[in-house]
């Protein structure tokens, strides 16, 4: 278990707002990955085997590492984070000498770190050879990367990082506080399947790291906005709708703004590049923004979910 750290008891935590990793951040996370190769971690699945036979694993194969990585992560050699000068044709993790000011695409960091969580396993020494003075290892994959996610996600926490690394490997963009119990703890188990599957799409692209797939948990939320207006009679959406708004809320004054804030949001579905792709719509660009469209469109679409429970 990592440590707390005194300032984290005396002090509020740091916002998790930060889309961008810093030079000591990334750095951190370089030297990271870097110690795990040299102390072996990574002979798991790239091992460095005992010159003396019978499969023995000694160390990570550090060339190995780097031909699978460069493959598996073409972005990698595009930006010129890896020299095959940097001793013995080694792996420089990912920043060669000549570019320590220079931090790699925010993409390109989460798909190494997912790269090396996928490949990580904690080494322990086992036989200690006497002739070429080494030990032979033994791996344990689940306590390997439970430490490996413990210690990315501190960095994270710790620097303000917006994302998250989860157990199953991959790589969550946190929503903003004030919606991220509510997206967590929400089951959408509403009587129209089709519903519950294009929501929970809406939910998994709102919280992926790339901007172009959370782009897309709009237009998914907007058609689960069409398709719940007509939950309560499909061959009428007007009267569906109203019906809905009507479970909502009885007391006038809200009820007058649940259907403003309803015709609005409709309108912006058909403004923006959300559901329609016209060059004469209003294009989202901005990761801030698609948290403010999202949320303000949650908010109602909870609401109501809420009362057809009831």
């Amino acid at each position: 278990m990592n440590q707390v750290y005194f300032s984290d008891k005396e002090k509020v935590a740091e916002p998790r707002i930060n889309e961008k990793f810093s030079l000591n951040v990334w750095h951190g996370i370089r030297a990271k990955i870097l110690t795990l190769i040299d102390n072996g971690s990574f002979g798991y699945k790239f091992p460095e085997e005992c010159k003396e036979g019978g499969g023995n694993v000694i160390g990570t194969k550090r060339q190995l590492m780097s031909d699978t990585l460069k493959v598996e992560i073409p972005a990698i050699t595009k930006e010129r984070y890896i020299t095959s000068s940097w001793g013995n044709d080694y792996i420089d993790i990912l920043s060669d000498s000549h570019r320590q000011d220079t931090v790699p695409s925010t993409l390109t960091i989460l798909d190494i770190i997912q790269f090396s969580y996928k490949n990580i396993a904690k080494p322990t020494k086992e036989n200690y050879h006497e002739y070429f003075k080494h030990h032979h290892l033994v791996f344990d994959r689940d306590e390997g990367q439970k430490e490996f996610r413990e210690d990315i996600n501190l960095i994270f926490a710790r620097n303000g990082i917006i994302f998250d690394l989860q157990e199953n490997g991959q790589i969550i963009r946190l929503a903003p506080p004030i919606l991220r119990e509510k997206l967590s703890e929400v089951i959408f188990h509403t009587r129209d399947n089709k519903l519950n599957e294009i929501l929970d799409s809406a939910r998994t692209k709102y919280l992926d790291p790339n901007i172009s797939v959370r782009r897309e948990s709009l237009e998914k939320l907007w058609d689960a906005w069409e398709r719940i207006k007509t939950i309560e009679l499909s061959e009428d959406k007007k009267q569906s709708a109203k019906r809905l708004l009507d479970k909502a809320s009885s007391e006038p004054n809200f009820r007058e703004v649940l259907e403003e804030d309803a015709k609005k949001l409709t309108d912006i579905g058909n403004q923006f590049q959300i559901r329609h792709s016209e060059i004469n719509r209003t294009p989202v660009n901005k990761s801030e923004h698609i948290d403010y469209l999202f949320q303000r469109l949650f908010a109602i679409i909870y609401l109501l979910l809420k009362s057809l429970e009831k």
